[in-house]
C-alpha cells in the first residue's frame, strides 16, 4: 500500500512508518513546514489546507496529530491547544478525501480511550457509550470530525490507550521515577487502558492492511493493569525505590484538571473488536510493555 501518514514525527508515527516499511508498504508523511525531498507534503491544517496530490496518491492515511497530553500545566490555552491540534487537524483531512476523486481506500484515525471517561466497575468495549469530562468531550468532537469522509472511504477510530513509551502521556511518570520519587498514584488499585509501542504501531497496520472494520477499535493491552502493575515495574525497570503514595485529594489540590482526566480515572477498557479481528498481541501484560520500553 501507499500510506500518507500525518504525525509522524512523534514516536507511534515513528513506529507505525518503520513498521509499515518493514511489511513492504509505501510511505509519505505530511509535514507544517517547507518539505525536504519529495517524500513529504505541507500542509497547514489549522486553515484547511492540504496537497490534492497527497491524497490522491495514497491507498490508505493514518493521522495522529495532536498535541502531546503529557505536557503540564494544562492553561487554558494548551486545553484550546489539546482540542484544536486533533480537531481541527482531522476536519482538514475529512474535508480533503470527501472533495478528491481518487479517495484512500482507509483511514485510520487517531482516537483515545479518554472516550470513555471514569468509568469504575464497568467492562468497556467498543459498544460503550461515551463519558464526562473534558477528554471525552475532545475525543467525541475528535471522532466526529471524520464526518465528511465517512461514507466514502473505510474510516477507523483508533481508541488508544497510555501507549508504553519514554515520552508522551507516560514522560512526567517515568521522570519522576527516574529522580527516585516513584510513587504509587491514588488508590494505586484503579485501572488503566495501556498498550506497548510495538502493539500499538502493529495494531494500525493491520487496520490499514488485514482488516475491513470501521468504527471504533480500542488499542488496548488484553490484560487488565492497575496503576501500581504500572508503576511498580517502571521503578523496577528503572532500579528506582517505589516507597511514596501521593493520595488523590493531593494530587486533586496540587493537578487540578490533569489528575482527574490523566491519573485518577478508572477505565477497563478491552480490545474486543481487534482481537475477535484476529490480532495477536506480543506484550500481553504491562509489565512486558514497560520492560520493552525501559528496560
Amino acid at each position: 500500500m501507499k500510506v500518507l501518514l500525518a504525525g509522524a514525527s512523534g514516536p507511534i508515527g515513528k513506529a507505525v512508518r518503520d513498521a509499515l516499511r518493514a511489511d513492504g508498504h509505501h510511505t509519505r508523511t505530511l509535514v507544517r513546514r517547507t518539505p525536504t525531498g519529495s517524500e513529504e507534503y505541507e500542509w497547514r491544517p489549522a486553515e484547511g489546507q492540504v496537497p490534492v496530490e497527497a491524497i490522491e496518491w495514497a491507498d490508505g492515511v493514518v493521522s495522529l496529530s495532536g498535541a502531546p497530553l503529557g505536557r503540564l500545566p494544562w492553561t487554558r490555552a494548551y486545553r484550546r491547544e489539546i482540542y484544536r491540534s486533533r480537531v481541527s487537524a482531522t476536519r482538514t483531512l475529512a474535508a480533503a478525501i470527501a472533495a478528491t476523486p481518487r479517495r484512500p481506500r482507509v483511514w485510520v484515525s487517531g482516537s483515545a480511550t479518554g472516550y470513555y471517561g471514569d468509568r469504575p466497575g464497568e467492562l468497556l468495549t467498543e459498544e460503550s457509550g461515551p463519558g464526562e469530562g473534558f477528554l471525552a468531550g475532545v475525543v467525541r468532537r475528535w471522532e466526529a470530525a471524520t464526518g465528511p469522509a465517512d461514507g466514502l472511504t473505510r474510516v477507523v477510530h483508533a481508541r488508544t490507550g497510555v501507549v508504553m513509551t519514554q515520552g508522551g502521556a507516560l514522560g512526567p511518570l517515568a521522570l519522576a521515577t527516574r529522580l527516585g520519587a516513584g510513587a504509587s498514584i491514588g488508590s494505586g488499585g484503579h485501572l488503566l487502558p495501556w498498550i506497548s509501542l510495538e502493539d500499538e504501531a502493529r495494531a494500525i497496520v493491520h487496520l490499514l492492511a488485514d482488516s475491513s472494520l470501521a468504527g471504533p477499535v480500542n488499542l488496548t493491552g488484553p490484560e487488565p493493569a492497575t496503576w501500581d502493575d504500572l508503576t511498580r515495574s517502571l521503578a523496577r525497570e528503572l532500579r528506582r525505590p517505589h516507597l511514596l503514595r501521593l493520595p488523590a485529594p493531593l494530587l486533586r489540590l496540587v493537578m487540578g484538571e490533569v489528575a482527574e482526566e490523566m491519573l485518577l480515572p478508572d477505565q477497563r477498557v478491552v480490545p474486543a473488536r481487534l482481537e475477535a479481528d484476529g490480532f495477536s498481541f506480543r506484550r500481553r501484560t504491562v509489565q512486558e510493555a514497560v520492560a520493552a520500553a525501559f528496560g
